[in-house]
C-alpha cells in the first residue's frame, strides 16, 4: 500500500508523463514524409524512440515524485510542477515543429529550450534530491543526442519551406 505522502505526487507524475507521452505520440507521425528525409547512418531504427522515451517518462515521474518529496514548501512545490510542465511543453511543442509542421529547422532552434529546461530542473533538483537529478540526466541526455539528430537532418535535407 502507498502512503498517502506519496500518493498525491505518484498520481501528479503519473498523470502527467501520460500527457506528455499521449501528446506526443498523437503529434508524431513517422510516415511518408518522415521516411523521405535522408537520415543519417547512426540514426537509431523508429522502434528505439518508443523504447528510449518510455524509460525517459518513467525516469522523469520517478525523479519529480523524488524532488516533490525532498521539498517541504507548498511554493517550492509549485515551482517544481511548474518547471516540469514546461518542461513537458517544450518537448510536445519540439514534436508539433518537427513532426506536424514539417519543421525540422524550427525544431533545431525549439531543442535548445528543452534542453535548458531539463539542465535548469536536474540543477534545482541537485540541492533537494540527488536521486532527482541523477533520474533527469537520461532525459538530457536523449534530448541531447536528438538535438544532434535534428541538426544533422537539417544539414543533409534543407532548406525546409
Amino acid at each position: 500500500m502507498v502512503s498517502r505522502s506519496w500518493a498525491f505526487p505518484i498520481v501528479i507524475a503519473s498523470f502527467g508523463a501520460a500527457i506528455v507521452a499521449l501528446l506526443g505520440a498523437t503529434i508524431t507521425d513517422i510516415g511518408l514524409w518522415y521516411h523521405s528525409l535522408i537520415q543519417p547512418r547512426w540514426a537509431p531504427a523508429d522502434v528505439a524512440y518508443g523504447i528510449a522515451w518510455t524509460a525517459i517518462y518513467a525516469c522523469t515521474a520517478l525523479a519529480g515524485v523524488t524532488a516533490w518529496l525532498a521539498t517541504s514548501h507548498w511554493v517550492e512545490r509549485e515551482r517544481l510542477l511548474g518547471l516540469f510542465a514546461l518542461s513537458g511543453f517544450l518537448n510536445i511543442l519540439w514534436s508539433l515543429l518537427f513532426f506536424r509542421l514539417h519543421r525540422p529547422d524550427w525544431a533545431v532552434i525549439e531543442v535548445l529550450g528543452l534542453w535548458l529546461s531539463i539542465a535548469g530542473l536536474i540543477i534545482i533538483v541537485w540541492p533537494r534530491s540527488m536521486l532527482a537529478a541523477v533520474l533527469l540526466l537520461p532525459y538530457l541526455l536523449w534530448v541531447t543526442f536528438a538535438g544532434y539528430l535534428n541538426m544533422t537532418i537539417v544539414q543533409l535535407n534543407g532548406p525546409f519551406a
